[in-house]
């Protein structure tokens, strides 16, 4: 799924009026069927219906949906905001048709607004502010929103949250957002919805398809995408028949200090559960037993240190390498780990301490490979940046930047995992549940995207086909166990029927 900008929505809107071609009213009339369709499959005509609609095309679709809704006898009050004397042509055009119907409790506001009770059996349509919104809400609308918030009565909003912008909310002022318990979103969602920070003010989203032009969605290269299963189904190969262990790739995991060998476990099981041929352990001698007696499937490399990563080791046989699970972050180890990472001829993804390392001697990621993995979470992207983030669009941006910065890739994790590539664009991921906020997910995903780098994926694709399997093997771990019990151990057992489901095998 595209996700588009303000300003290329707008281009859709207008390419769709022009090539369909539709008039832009009757393109609000099929929005607007659209919403009204969704709210009365939800509420039936006990429910009494209270309509904030602003002066711009957005109030236009609040009082279209109000009209329907009359007409199919729901009982309707309406309330147009028209301080200025400004309303857009359509949205004037809507206001005439409502108030033609005779049948709607309406109020128009030019100057005062004594606002109306509002309670628990009410559902409130905000139809105030849609995607167009550029700055922060203030003055009437802002206090509008705080009474609206303040209510018991449900909020469905059209679009978007009035007061909340499509992209960047960083300087917004949250008490002057409406916080929706639903918001029935127009062809797709937009960027902020997709934010950690934004979620409290969208409540449920539904995504409205009203048919805007499939020509210009399918030629439009936005920065952002939604990856889904389809797209991940078409970056799989299928393996030969005459596949050997030789012809599978081999992949090196580094990881595990001592007291922290499950890492290197999780890490390496998930390795193996993805494909690879072969996996080979890097671990301190003291993880010998563990790492033998729980993976006997992986090659043991002992390290000369008992406890800790302390010297780079060959990787001219691998395939790939995954750094970092439970590595530590002592001086020697930080050494061992940039040495290795400047040596690597393979793809390289780095971790957890790795992360830290690099976090802490910032000065080194110059000296990263080109089209090296990084995959922090957000307070390991705060470390590497050197600054704190007070939104997810700023945590966004400069995990952007890093990966332009250091010419590769940067898979920030969160519920929807962001893969930053080197040219600037960004794939979103879908799956994956909060019950995977446990120890060990994040080493788990690392040891996936070795194996498929091993298996001679590119790194985009693995990084994409590993971020939707992690996240499906644990949507599937989660039904099994639910959210509350899942640990990092369940989703390795569900990576086979997550790789089964997508191979259509």
């Amino acid at each position: 799924m595209k996700i588009f900008t303000n300003a290329q929505l707008h281009e859709l809107d207008q390419y769709t009026i022009e090539h369909e071609p539709i008039s832009s009213l009757n393109l609000m009339e099929r929005a607007a069927k659209a919403l009204t369709n969704s709210i009365t499959a939800k509420w039936d005509k006990t429910t009494p219906f209270v309509v904030f609609a602003g002066p711009g095309n957005n109030g236009g679709d609040a009082l279209a949906v109000a009209r329907m809704l009359a007409e199919m006898n729901y009982r309707v009050s309406v309330y147009l905001f028209n301080i200025r004397g400004a309303l857009s042509e359509d949205c004037a055009t809507n206001r005439q048709r409502l108030v033609d119907t005779g049948s709607v409790n309406f109020t128009e506001i030019t100057l005062n607004f004594d606002p109306p009770k509002l309670d628990s059996d009410m559902v409130v349509i905000d139809g105030l502010f849609g995607s167009g919104l550029n700055k922060p809400l203030s003055g009437g609308f802002a206090s509008l929103v705080r009474y609206i918030n303040r209510s018991s009565a449900k909020v469905v909003s059209i679009d978007m949250p009035s007061g909340l912008m499509t992209e960047d909310n960083t300087l917004n002022v949250t008490q002057n957002i409406i916080r929706a318990d639903l918001t029935l979103t127009i062809q797709s969602k937009k960027l902020s919805m997709l934010f950690a920070d934004c979620s409290q003010f969208t409540g449920k989203i539904e995504i409205l398809d009203i048919n805007l032009s499939q020509e210009y969605i399918n030629k439009t290269i936005p920065q952002y995408y939604i990856q889904e299963e389809n797209d991940v189904r078409s970056r799989l190969v299928k393996r030969s028949d005459f596949a050997h262990k030789g012809t599978m790739g081999t992949a090196l995991i580094i990881a595990g200090s001592y007291g922290m060998a499950g890492a290197a476990i999780m890490a390496t099981q998930a390795c193996l559960r993805s494909g690879v041929g072969k996996v080979i352990v890097r671990t301190p001698r003291n993880n010998v037993q563990i790492m033998q007696s729980t993976v006997p499937e992986a090659v043991v490399s002992i390290d000369r240190d008992e406890e800790v990563f302390s010297e780079a080791v060959d990787s001219y046989h691998c395939d790939a390498i995954g750094i970092g699970p439970g590595l530590g972050k002592g001086d020697d180890t930080a050494i061992a780990l940039i040495a290795q990472m400047k040596s690597a001829k393979c793809p390289i993804i780095a971790d957890a301490d790795a992360l830290n390392i690099l976090a802490s001697r910032r000065a080194w990621l110059e000296q990263l490979p080109k089209g090296v993995i990084l995959t922090p979470h957000c307070k390991e992207m705060d470390r590497l940046s050197g600054t704190t983030s007070s939104s997810s669009y700023e945590l966004l941006s400069k995990a952007c930047d890093l990966a332009t910065y250091i010419e590769g890739y940067v898979l920030l994790k969160g519920h929807y995992s962001a893969l930053c590539m080197p040219n600037g664009n960004v794939i979103f991921n879908a799956t994956g549940n909060s019950g995977m906020a446990t120890a060990g997910a994040g080493d788990v995903l690392t040891g996936i995207i070795t194996g498929l780098l091993a298996r001679g994926y590119n790194q985009q694709d693995a990084c994409a086909i590993g971020m939707y399997v992690h996240g499906l093997a644990g949507d599937m771990a989660a039904e099994r166990v639910g959210k509350e019990s899942l640990m990092a151990s369940d989703i390795i057992k569900f990576l086979p029927k997550a790789f089964k489901l997508l191979m259509g095998e």
